[in-house]
């Protein structure tokens, strides 16, 4: 492939609004260049108008963004040196694979002999070779979704952005593209910026993670920093399949106070009611009498390699995944135990978690 260009990204201050409704607040985060960074939240969070905003589709009220430090905010988006991925193939249907792929390139001027070498290499990489004189409609949804990143590829952009580009697609084939994606960018080394609302996709395929929460960046960190030291209760219930367990508790006098009149030993600061989070494999099923907390067995789930067990206690539901086969019944009583190193605990109004 062409050598690859690498440029960093800044957002800076970055408001837009949508009438009276404010989408992104005051936002600010430096994408690396090289990396791979995924923004990723629920369904109208601001992530896909940030990444519009970045591509030159959408305008803003107030900030400033720069690709390769050079400011793009009255830059046509066919001046700013990126390449987008959407949702939708967006594929011409009378054109071949070959013809769409470089129909970017020859409207842009390229000469027939490096628009063919382009695309050459761009199937070899993403081994479509063979479906190179086809029409999309004898595609695969995979296939065409391969077709898209060729013709992304082709551009040897500054920039790709990917708008939620596996969302149209079955679950095995999301996890072999999500697989086929991240390969391509540790290839290429290209700028590559991501948005998904799947937390799996954001999990397995970032350098870094921006958790998106009503327009404002609610984490920004490593996928495994954001998993062990989420913020808020928001991240920690955002991240993580399946999510986070939480249960009311109440601090006070170096107490943790449980549900059911349990308590244990807390250590550090805060008092009064707040959330006490616990991941599903913390947990440990031990026999109900004298454990913190008591429940019954109301879910198995085996998945093969390992099991999850749902143990409803009182007005709760924690999840528990447990390694390989479980021998429990449903219906059975059980105990849950953990320790208590593996715990957070959020505070009750703000959902902050507490140092």
């Amino acid at each position: 492939m062409t050598d690859p260009k690498q440029a960093g990204v800044s957002i800076r201050n970055v408001k837009k609004n949508y009438g009276d409704v404010q989408v992104i607040r005051d936002l600010s985060v430096e994408i690396h260049a090289g990396e791979f960074l995924v923004f990723v939240g629920p369904s109208g969070c601001g992530k896909s108008t940030l990444l519009r905003m970045i591509a030159g589709l959408e305008g803003f009220e107030a900030g400033e963004i720069r690709i390769n430090d050079r400011p793009v905010n009255d830059l046509h988006p066919s001046k700013r040196d990126i390449a987008m991925v959407f949702q939708e193939y967006a594929l011409y249907p009378h054109m071949s694979v070959r013809k769409n792929m470089g129909f970017g390139l020859k409207m842009r001027g390229y000469p027939e002999q490096e628009v063919q070498r382009r695309i050459d290499e761009a199937a070899a990489v993403l081994q479509i070779q063979p479906l190179l004189e086809r029409k999309p409609r004898e595609l695969s949804g995979g296939q065409r979704q391969r077709v898209a990143m060729g013709r992304a590829i082709v551009r040897n952009p500054q920039v790709f952005l990917f708008d939620e580009p596996l969302s149209n697609l079955d679950a095995k084939l999301r996890v072999d593209m999500r697989s086929e994606i991240k390969a391509l960018h540790q290839r290429l080394k290209t700028t590559s910026v991501y948005v998904t609302h799947d937390q799996v996709e954001a999990m397995t395929m970032a350098d870094r993670i921006v958790v998106l929460n009503k327009g404002e960046i609610e984490q920004l960190g490593t996928p495994l920093e954001l998993y062990n030291a989420p913020v808020s209760r928001f991240v920690a219930s955002f991240l993580g399949s399946p999510p986070m367990n939480f249960l009311p508790v109440t601090v006070v006098g170096g107490q943790i106070a449980l549900p059911g009149g349990s308590s244990m030993a807390h250590a550090g600061g805060g008092a009064g009611a707040c959330e006490l989070g616990i991941r599903p494999e913390n947990l440990s099923i031990v026999a109900a009498d004298g454990a913190p907390v008591r429940g019954e067995v109301t879910l198995i789930e085996p998945l093969g390699a390992d099991t999850l067990i749902t143990v409803k206690s009182g007005e709760q539901r924690l999840i528990v995944r447990v390694i390989g086969a479980s021998p429990l019944q449903l219906g059975a009583s059980v105990g849950l135990s953990w320790n208590p190193r593996d715990h957070h605990l959020f505070e009750g109004e703000s959902g902050l978690r507490m140092t």
